[in-house]
């Protein structure tokens, strides 16, 4: 079996085999045109091949920035299209296109990985760990009042809200998203290829939807809601981009006052989000969709940990394990004033977990102590889960909307 990588002379044998092994057939391009495959990035992409020549695997890679605790733009790897034919699964092809691809972006100077998962089972074996999550929020128009009334101050922004078809906003939007993203722990970057190739899902697909747009006092956007009237009667927001809470607010004003609906959902809600509060009728909102999203994976421990921002002072020490790779490592994590220090130590550690564990509270969405609680992590120090706690926690929950 060789894995190597592809070109763009690969891309239908590459489409062909992904979707082989998904048991399902490439789509047509829409009316406007845009796959997801559009995007792919064919020299950061591998081949399984079969010394008779025949593709039997597929992995591939997009070049991402993740923003990070502290606003911190960080470059990331974004796996996607990993995929083994039904008649070669269990021969170690998976093991062996997820060692060489980590392999590769370690050559390529990359300290973090990240994917969404088909299915959580596979890829904590790989060094991957939850990190975001996300909900679906479904309320009944009937109970769709928010609480706050509009003259509050601070509840919702000064602006107004314009409705237009997607095509005609693509750039506004674009521009928001970029905005929104560099702000927001866990958010993953849209190149620009991306919107011009119609890539992914709604938004950036070329769907048929309207976006209301928010624009603030001086006719400036900052924010978008992306939304489709379906039967029977409801409207789906594919997802609210904004610069703040009170231009959320306004936005999820507007879907939840949308006339002849019977429903609205919003697919993609932070967990904890304050919108459930804003309702009038608390119990309104019917949480459902409560899953996973972004999962990260750390190539370089020492790197990733003294690259993100952090929010309070301490030391801890760290025995990271890493299976896959064979690997470990006894690192003294000191934090001042936001910045981190992450050199190798022969000091007891506080705390040992796997890089698994380790990538799942990068972000702040998982805390340390709660992987202790789980049994994952082992705490050799009463105070160590606390700390790593504190050390660990952001003051904005990551959250990541975007697929791939």
């Amino acid at each position: 079996m060789e894995i190597r990588p592809t070109t763009d002379q690969d891309l239908d044998a590459f489409v062909t085999t992904f979707h082989t092994a998904l048991g399902r057939f490439p789509e047509a391009p829409g009316e406007d045109g845009g796959v997801w495959w559009s995007a792919l990035e064919m020299d950061r992409s591998l081949l399984a091949v079969t010394p008779a020549g025949q593709p039997v695997g597929t992995a591939g890679a997009y070049t991402f920035e993740l923003t990070l605790p502290g606003e911190v733009l960080a470059p990331a790897a974004g796996v996607t299209a990993v995929g083994v034919l039904p008649s070669h699964r269990r021969r170690g092809v998976l093991s062996a296109m997820m060692r060489h691809q980590l392999g590769d972006l370690r050559a390529r100077g990359e300290f973090l990985s990240v994917l969404l998962a088909s299915e959580a089972v596979i890829y904590r074996r790989f060094g991957y760990g939850p990190a975001t999550y996300t909900q679906r929020l479904t309320v009944p128009r009937h109970q769709a009042g928010l609480a706050l009334p509009r003259s509050r101050a601070g509840a919702e922004a000064p602006g107004s809200v314009e409705v237009r078809p997607r095509a005609e906003c693509v750039g506004t939007m674009e521009e928001v998203y970029d905005r929104y993203r560099r702000t927001q722990p866990g958010a993953l970057s849209r190149p620009p290829r991306w919107w011009s190739s119609g890539a992914g899902q709604p938004p950036i697909a070329p769907a048929q939807r309207y976006v209301a747009v928010h624009r603030d006092a001086g006719g400036v956007a900052d924010g978008y809601a992306s939304y489709a009237v379906g039967e029977p009667r409801t409207l789906t927001v594919d997802e609210i981009i904004a610069t703040d809470d009170a231009v959320f607010t306004a936005l999820a004003r507007f879907a939840l006052e949308h006339d002849l609906v019977t429903d609205v959902v919003l697919k993609h809600v932070p967990p904890g989000h304050p919108l459930r509060w804003q309702l009038g009728d608390f119990r309104a909102a019917e949480v459902g969709g409560d899953t996973d999203w972004l999962w990260v994976r750390l190539l370089d421990v020492p790197r990733a940990l003294t690259t993100r921002g952090w929010s309070a002072d301490g030391e801890l020490v760290l025995d990271v394990t890493d299976p896959f790779l064979a690997e470990r490592g006894r690192y003294l994590l000191t934090v001042r004033d936001g910045k981190a220090g992450c050199v190798p130590t022969d000091r007891e550690p506080g705390l040992s977990l796997d890089v698994s564990d380790l990538g799942s509270i990068y972000l702040g969405g998982t805390t340390p102590s709660t992987l202790v609680r789980a049994g994952h992590i082992e705490a050799h120090d009463p105070e160590a889960a606390a700390v790593a706690d504190a050390l660990f926690r952001t003051e904005r929950a990551p959250h990541c909307l975007h697929w791939f």
